[in-house]
Protein backbone atom coordinates (compact mmCIF):
# COMPACT_ATOMS: atom_id res chain seq x y z
CA UNK A 1 0.00 0.00 0.00
CA UNK A 2 1.12 2.93 -1.19
CA UNK A 3 1.38 6.48 1.20
CA UNK A 4 1.01 9.72 -0.02
CA UNK A 5 4.16 10.42 -0.47
CA UNK A 6 4.75 7.56 -2.77
CA UNK A 7 1.54 8.54 -4.90
CA UNK A 8 2.69 12.71 -5.15
CA UNK A 9 5.97 11.18 -5.85
CA UNK A 10 5.13 8.64 -8.79
CA UNK A 11 2.67 10.37 -9.99
CA UNK A 12 5.50 13.75 -10.01
CA UNK A 13 7.90 11.32 -12.41
CA UNK A 14 5.03 10.14 -14.65
CA UNK A 15 4.30 13.67 -16.00
CA UNK A 16 7.92 14.48 -16.02
CA UNK A 17 9.45 11.01 -17.25
CA UNK A 18 6.44 11.47 -20.16
CA UNK A 19 7.94 15.18 -20.78
CA UNK A 20 11.06 13.86 -20.91
CA UNK A 21 10.14 11.24 -23.72
CA UNK A 22 8.79 13.25 -26.12
CA UNK A 23 11.07 16.41 -26.03
CA UNK A 24 14.54 14.52 -25.21
CA UNK A 25 14.54 10.99 -25.81
CA UNK A 26 12.38 10.78 -29.27
CA UNK A 27 15.47 9.46 -31.16
CA UNK A 28 15.83 6.75 -28.86
CA UNK A 29 12.60 5.20 -29.69
CA UNK A 30 12.72 5.02 -33.58
CA UNK A 31 9.53 6.39 -34.46
CA UNK A 32 7.27 4.77 -31.60
CA UNK A 33 4.90 6.24 -29.02
CA UNK A 34 6.29 5.62 -25.30
CA UNK A 35 3.55 5.77 -22.86
CA UNK A 36 3.86 5.86 -19.16
CA UNK A 37 0.63 4.48 -17.66
CA UNK A 38 2.11 3.97 -14.16
CA UNK A 39 4.93 4.39 -11.71
CA UNK A 40 5.00 2.26 -8.71
CA UNK A 41 7.66 4.20 -6.19
CA UNK A 42 9.48 2.23 -2.79
CA UNK A 43 8.71 3.14 0.37
CA UNK A 44 11.99 4.61 0.59
CA UNK A 45 11.88 6.22 -2.50
CA UNK A 46 14.72 4.89 -4.32
CA UNK A 47 13.34 2.80 -6.76
CA UNK A 48 10.78 3.76 -9.63
CA UNK A 49 9.04 1.10 -11.43
CA UNK A 50 8.06 2.96 -14.62
CA UNK A 51 5.36 0.94 -16.79
CA UNK A 52 5.38 1.38 -20.24
CA UNK A 53 3.02 0.89 -22.94
CA UNK A 54 4.02 1.64 -26.66
CA UNK A 55 2.40 2.58 -30.59
CA UNK A 56 3.48 2.28 -33.49
CA UNK A 57 6.60 -0.53 -32.75
CA UNK A 58 6.33 -3.82 -34.11
CA UNK A 59 9.71 -4.79 -31.26
CA UNK A 60 8.81 -3.57 -27.95
CA UNK A 61 11.24 -6.14 -26.33
CA UNK A 62 13.99 -4.11 -28.42
CA UNK A 63 12.12 -0.50 -27.57
CA UNK A 64 12.37 -1.80 -24.11
CA UNK A 65 16.08 -2.78 -24.12
CA UNK A 66 17.17 0.30 -25.99
CA UNK A 67 15.52 2.18 -23.11
CA UNK A 68 17.24 0.58 -20.21
CA UNK A 69 20.40 1.06 -21.71
CA UNK A 70 19.84 4.37 -21.74
CA UNK A 71 18.81 4.39 -18.10
CA UNK A 72 21.59 6.45 -17.37
CA UNK A 73 20.83 9.34 -19.60
CA UNK A 74 16.82 9.67 -18.72
CA UNK A 75 17.72 9.48 -14.91
CA UNK A 76 20.30 12.24 -15.64
CA UNK A 77 18.44 14.19 -17.66
CA UNK A 78 15.26 14.06 -14.65
CA UNK A 79 17.81 14.67 -12.22
CA UNK A 80 18.77 17.79 -13.49
CA UNK A 81 14.81 18.93 -13.51
CA UNK A 82 13.94 18.05 -10.35
CA UNK A 83 17.02 18.19 -8.38
CA UNK A 84 14.77 21.05 -6.06
CA UNK A 85 12.34 18.84 -5.78
CA UNK A 86 13.38 15.49 -4.78
CA UNK A 87 16.23 14.78 -2.61
CA UNK A 88 16.57 11.63 -3.27
CA UNK A 89 16.82 10.94 -7.25
CA UNK A 90 14.95 7.66 -8.11
CA UNK A 91 16.57 4.17 -9.51
CA UNK A 92 14.38 3.36 -12.98
CA UNK A 93 13.22 -0.19 -13.66
CA UNK A 94 11.32 0.00 -17.26
CA UNK A 95 8.68 -2.71 -17.57
CA UNK A 96 6.16 -3.16 -19.96
CA UNK A 97 2.44 -2.61 -19.37
CA UNK A 98 0.68 -5.56 -21.24
CA UNK A 99 -2.54 -4.73 -19.36
CA UNK A 100 -4.58 -3.39 -22.30
CA UNK A 101 -3.70 -6.52 -24.03
CA UNK A 102 -4.28 -8.94 -20.97
CA UNK A 103 -7.94 -7.21 -20.98
CA UNK A 104 -8.45 -7.52 -25.24
CA UNK A 105 -7.14 -11.07 -24.46
CA UNK A 106 -10.36 -11.21 -21.55
CA UNK A 107 -12.47 -9.46 -23.83
CA UNK A 108 -11.74 -11.67 -27.04
CA UNK A 109 -12.49 -15.10 -24.60
CA UNK A 110 -15.82 -13.46 -23.35
CA UNK A 111 -17.10 -13.07 -26.59
CA UNK A 112 -16.76 -15.99 -28.12
CA UNK A 113 -18.32 -17.73 -25.06
CA UNK A 114 -21.61 -19.40 -26.26
CA UNK A 115 -24.09 -19.42 -23.86
CA UNK A 116 -27.51 -21.55 -24.64
CA UNK A 117 -30.41 -19.85 -23.53
CA UNK A 118 -33.04 -21.55 -20.75
CA UNK A 119 -35.44 -23.92 -21.62
CA UNK A 120 -38.47 -23.24 -21.12
CA UNK A 121 -39.07 -26.16 -18.44
CA UNK A 122 -35.68 -24.90 -16.66
CA UNK A 123 -37.25 -21.54 -15.84
CA UNK A 124 -40.33 -22.97 -14.81
CA UNK A 125 -38.78 -25.23 -12.23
Amino acid sequence: MENKRQKQVAKQIQKDLGEIFQRDMRSVFEGAFVTITDVKVSPDLSIARVYLSFLLTNDKEGLLQNIRENTKKIRSIFGNQVRHQFRIIPHFQFYIDDTAEYAQKIENLFADLHIPPLDEEAKDS
